[in-house]
């Protein structure tokens, strides 16, 4: 039932790359790339889709780049996991045990609960690592 491929884990630092930048601005794939540690050629085919979902916009030219269509507070981790991820919410239960379906559907459901973390929390995440950095010097 859960599994969260690279695929998402790479989203979602791409999400972050992008929501640390001005609204008016863009970031080039090869910048995202580099400043988040994906591989370009897996980025590439990331930010299509979620652009296709309508998470991104982007811009053609040599100033062009892509940027976030909404805030990240509107961005649920579970937006991301059902766009990029095929079965993470599926059912688990491959049998006719009524005791067990009823355990996999309230294990599904709250499963599925945590997942409504708003990206926006990255910042504070962000902001609990420098903390952590600046406690070590």
């Amino acid at each position: 039932m859960i599994g969260i491929s690279s695929k998402t884990i790479y989203a979602i630092a791409a999400l972050q790359e992008l929501g640390s930048i001005p609204n008016d601005e863009v970031l080039k794939i090869k910048e995202i790339a580099a400043n988040a540690s994906i591989p370009q050629n897996f980025l590439e085919q990331i930010l299509l889709e979620l652009k296709k979902q309508g998470i991104l916009t982007s811009i053609k030219g040599a100033y062009g780049g892509y940027k976030l269509a909404k805030d990240l507070k509107d961005i649920t981790l579970k937006d991301i996991v059902l766009i990029l991820e095929s079965d993470i919410f599926s059912d688990a239960c491959k049998t006719d045990n009524a005791a067990l379906k009823l355990f996999w559907e309230d294990l599904k459901q709250n499963v599925s609960s945590i997942f409504e973390i708003p990206l926006s929390e990255l910042k504070n995440y962000q902001l609990k690592a420098d903390q952590t950095l600046n406690y070590s010097i």
